[in-house]
């Protein structure tokens, strides 16, 4: 098993509505909480930054790697926005891994960020749209809710997948959530507070939708070789995946099945060495709860069309066979899309360095992260080992 790179450090901040705060703060905050976790670094030994952050929408801003650099005491080091939508954080730090692997830079720090609670509940959806197909999406008036309801409606309808099942998934991410200081929604609910909550876009719900959120989180990249001059716990790097898919929904095979989310799992497995049954835990992107059910299927954690057997079973518990979502994930974690990505790979580093408190994963050895943006049309893939 090849290390790529290691992570010397994560830190996110606290998740949720931040009016007191700006991004800029959000992610000092974020960095802050990495940077108590590290020895013998210098901030003039990073050698670049990488920001996600979805949309300018939200502050009306841009050059968020010019911002984040200056904030964190970096210049004049060079920084990059990194877009993806929902993926960007991921993304940001694929190309941290990469510049650390080519030998550009021995430091590097990876970003993510989004202050999206400055915008009402419709400007939030309308900036999200951007990532769908302008002329035959945004223009016929789909939402992202009504996309993933119709993947919902085909998995269902092929597969027989029900409303219970999706509700199942918010019940675990919320009772996971409670358990997460940082999270957005730290409140357990029930399947009747799931199932009798406002219908979105049927079958989805408020409980099977993501939150708007406010957040940050940092991830420190540095060469496997020098990890331990900075920290007794590093967590290395060992596979990647990043593959895409259509940017509209209805150019696609089959609604039900995220290819290229399988595609990218299977890339960063090949390049690890291993298989889905090595997993110790996966963060994934459930910003509606019918994607971590397909994601237990792209994963391999169940087989194409079985993912509902597995909430069924209770597999995904933290404590059951394959833990998803220890975190709370979007559902309750909550959603800073540029972010989110990056949010994933902190639950992970945490978990793998068993700091993760009271829903500690127990003896974690690999984890899977999978962060998607648009309707799953780019996707990255992140495996991490202790």
């Amino acid at each position: 098993m090849r290390r790529l790179a290691a992570v010397v450090s994560a830190g996110m901040s606290k998740i949720g509505r931040r009016p007191e705060l700006v991004s800029r703060e959000l992610v000092v905050e974020a960095f802050m909480d990495a940077w108590r976790e590290v020895r013998n670094l210098d901030r003039k030994d990073i050698g670049c930054v990488y920001v996600g952050s979805q949309s300018e929408t939200y502050e009306h801003q841009i050059m968020y790697g010019t911002m984040v650099a200056d904030w964190l005491g970096l210049l004049p080091k060079g920084s990059m926005r990194v877009e993806g939508c929902a993926a960007a954080g991921a993304l940001a730090f694929r190309l941290a891994v990469m510049d650390v692997l080519s030998g550009l830079h021995e430091i590097v720090l990876a970003c993510g960020v989004e202050k999206m609670s400055l915008r009402t509940t419709s400007q939030v959806t309308d900036a999200l749209m951007a990532a769908s197909d302008a002329a035959l999406e945004q223009y016929n008036g789909l939402t992202f809710p009504s996309i993933y309801a119709m993947m919902t409606t085909a998995h269902m309808a092929k597969y027989g997948s029900t409303e219970e099942d999706l509700a199942a998934v918010a019940v675990k991410n919320h009772r996971n959530a409670s358990l997460n200081p940082k999270a957005h929604i730290q409140k357990q609910i029930t399947k009747e507070d799931v199932l009798s909550s406002k219908v979105v876009a049927w079958p989805l719900k408020v409980y099977d939708s993501s939150l708007i959120s406010d957040g940050a989180a940092v991830v420190i990249v540095t060469r496997p070789e020098i990890a331990k001059r900075f920290t007794d716990t590093p967590t290395y790097v060992v596979g990647m995946g990043h593959k895409s898919d259509t940017l509209g929904l209805y150019a696609r095979e089959d609604i039900s099945w995220p290819s290229a989310v399988a595609e990218a799992c299977s890339e960063a497995y090949s390049m690890a060495g291993i298989g889905a049954d090595d997993v110790s835990l996966a963060e994934v992107h459930d910003c509606f709860t019918i994607n971590e059910i397909l994601a237990y299927e792209a994963a391999g954690f169940a087989h194409r069309g079985e993912g509902h057997m597995l909430i069924r079973e209770g597999q995904p518990e933290i404590s059951a066979k394959i833990p998803v979502n220890p975190s709370g994930g979007l559902k309750a974690r909550g959603h800073p899309v540029g972010a989110t990505g990056l949010c994933q790979i902190y639950e992970i580093h945490t978990q793998l360095t068993c700091r993760a408190g009271k829903r500690q994963v127990p003896s974690p050895k690999l984890g899977l992260a999978i962060n998607e943006g648009g309707s799953n049309s780019v996707v990255a893939t992140h495996i991490i080992s202790t």
